[in-house]
């Protein structure tokens, strides 16, 4: 059982089974089965699993069809449902959904392969965020250094808050 919690504090349950992908092909127009030959099917208007899970609107909306019967169940209309995912919530629906899909698939080869895919964006991801902290870093550490040495003060002061708020943000608006 794939599960993730929402903002609200409600658990849902995200099951991917040949009901359910015919739900969101007859709702939205989305053919899930196009995620498993890479979008590859003449009729997919998706290009594998990227535009489901990086289109946080197409996302959800896929997300509610694949709940809809719980949320009919407990009254919860789309716009309700969208409303209480983001951040941390938004990123446990997303692992709920791709694990549930793997799950689907009939071929273990395939699940496997999957599988694999996913751990491999997970690290490059990872990789682009560590690379990003470091680069902010080196950045703010630059403007303060420069903004130091405008000064003429060489000896390590911090500047006040207010000051580096300023200085980044002329920093940021000549660039």
């Amino acid at each position: 059982m794939h599960t993730f919690r929402d903002n609200a504090g409600r658990s849902w349950e995200v099951a991917v089974d040949v009901a359910a992908i015919k739900r969101v092909r007859s709702l939205l127009g989305i053919d899930l089965l196009g995620v498993l030959d890479g979008g590859q099917r003449n009729d997919s208007p998706t290009k594998g699993f990227d535009p489901i899970t990086r289109d946080p609107v197409i996302f959800v909306d896929v997300l509610y069809v694949l709940c809809k019967l719980e949320a009919d169940r407990i009254g919860v209309t789309d716009e309700e449902f969208g409303r209480a995912l983001g951040g941390d919530a938004l990123r446990e629906a997303t692992d709920a959904f791709t694990e549930a899909f793997i799950s689907f698939c009939p071929n273990p080869r395939d699940r496997t392969r999957m599988r694999r895919a996913v751990e491999h964006m997970s690290t490059l991801l990872e990789h682009a965020r560590v690379t990003l902290d470091n680069t902010l870093e080196q950045r703010i550490e630059q403007v303060v250094n420069s903004h130091l040495a405008a000064r003429g003060d060489s000896s390590g002061n911090s500047l006040e808050p207010s000051e580096l708020t300023r200085t980044t943000s002329r920093c940021e608006n000549s660039a």
